[in-house]
């Protein structure tokens, strides 16, 4: 655990809990060091909800995995593999954690996780050709702006996480194949 204590007599903290229990079963060591400040943890919480909207749930699991990816962030590749297991099944995160170019996704998919893990290892070098390149996938402006507002936002919430030195959990839905394809080259 992270050296962090989170104030569990907290109304605001105690609210955060009981949302992230009943969305996942049980309270991350994340959510237990990022609710310190439910403040922002509430902000956080709205910024993903005004992204992944419109975004889609399948979108924004795909771009968070490559964000992840490229960040080496050990803990939103599992939850977040997690949160993708009932989109893509068991093979299918499989194939897209170890390789989402050979996955089967569509060629437009692939481009968004291109753009996502570059966002997460160079985005200082990113011209108007990278956003070119999700145009001519068919991506509108809007879909490009959060596709780019979806991989900053997972480089946000990872770096915090790592500087705080919270504990990497592999949630139960993920057997040991799928944990080890999420994060082995991490």
């Amino acid at each position: 655990m992270s050296i962090i204590e989170s104030p569990t007599d907290s109304p605001a903290t105690q609210a955060i809990y009981e949302r992230t229990r009943a969305n996942q079963g049980f309270v991350p060591d994340y959510t237990r060091v990022m609710a310190v400040n439910p403040e922002a943890h509430d902000a956080w919480e709205a910024l993903v909800q005004a992204i992944a909207t419109p975004l889609g749930h399948r979108r924004w699991e795909l771009v968070t995995l490559a964000a992840a990816a490229g960040i080496r962030s050990r803990h939103c590749r599992l939850a977040h593999g997690a949160k993708s297991l009932p989109i893509l099944g068991a093979d299918g995160l499989r194939a897209v954690a170890r390789d989402y170019h050979q996955a089967g996704l569509s060629d437009a998919e692939v481009a968004m996780m291109d753009f996502a893990y570059r966002v997460s290892t160079d985005s200082s070098t990113m011209d108007d050709g990278d956003a070119l390149v999700l145009r001519e996938a068919g991506f509108s402006d809007r879909e490009i702006v959060d596709i780019a507002l979806a991989a900053a936002a997972r480089n946000y919430y990872s770096r915090a996480i790592q500087a705080l030195g919270v504990v990497v959990e592999t949630p139960a839905v993920l057997d040991d194949d799928l944990r080890d394809a999420l994060v082995d080259d991490l």
